[in-house]
């Protein structure tokens, strides 16, 4: 990682906390993932090789980096989708300030609508931080858009388990995914798809 990029990710991550301690109205948080979740998922997009990666929920860019850095070094290439006006403006910018922009394809658009039009196995590596109470609804084209052997890694699953129950009960009852649960930062959810 660059000493630029490291710099940029701590005024994000003090900017973030910053806010969310100032702020109550949900869409004016940021709600980024925690460092060590932003490592884990850059270890494991290298790990997996994972070169189509699909993000669910943008906010201010941080975690975009966190994953984009890890593409980057494997020729890979992320797409982040954000529905916020507000917050797709904050990430434009953040991504600006990188030199990471080559590898970011940011959509302002609704995720239902990404997942329904991406085609099969499109993504190796899918990362959920969005609203929770729509995954469920999602599971059906989440399962399409993920190749075979891909992985998909779920934020907040120990700080919000009963928002991501829905989910989690889908994911457990398809025979072709094994699941487990990682406790690193607010608990990711990983399930990945049987080669």
């Amino acid at each position: 990682m660059t000493e630029a990029l490291s710099r940029l990710l701590t005024e994000l991550e003090n900017f973030g906390a910053e806010n969310d301690a100032s702020i109550s109205d949900r869409p004016r948080r940021m709600l980024n993932i925690t460092r060590d979740t932003g490592e884990f998922l850059s270890l494991l997009v290298r790990a997996t090789g994972a070169r189509r990666v699909l993000e669910i929920g943008t906010s201010n860019g941080y975690s975009t980096l966190w994953l984009a850095e890890a593409v980057s070094a494997i020729g890979g290439q992320v797409t982040t989708v954000e529905l916020s006006d507000f917050k797709i403006n904050l990430a434009a910018t953040t991504f600006s300030r990188s030199d990471l922009s080559p590898v970011i394809t940011q959509l302002h658009a609704d995720a239902g609508e990404v997942l329904a039009t991406g085609g099969d196995g499109a993504f190796d590596f899918v990362f959920l931080d969005s609203e929770r109470p729509q995954y469920a609804g999602w599971w059906p084209e989440l399962r399409r858009v993920l190749r075979k052997g891909g992985l998909l890694v779920v934020d907040n699953a120990t700080s919000h388990p009963l928002e991501l129950a829905p989910l989690v009960a889908l994911v457990q009852a398809d025979d072709e995914f094994v699941s487990c649960l990682v406790p690193v930062g607010n608990g990711e959810f990983l399930a990945t798809r049987s080669a």
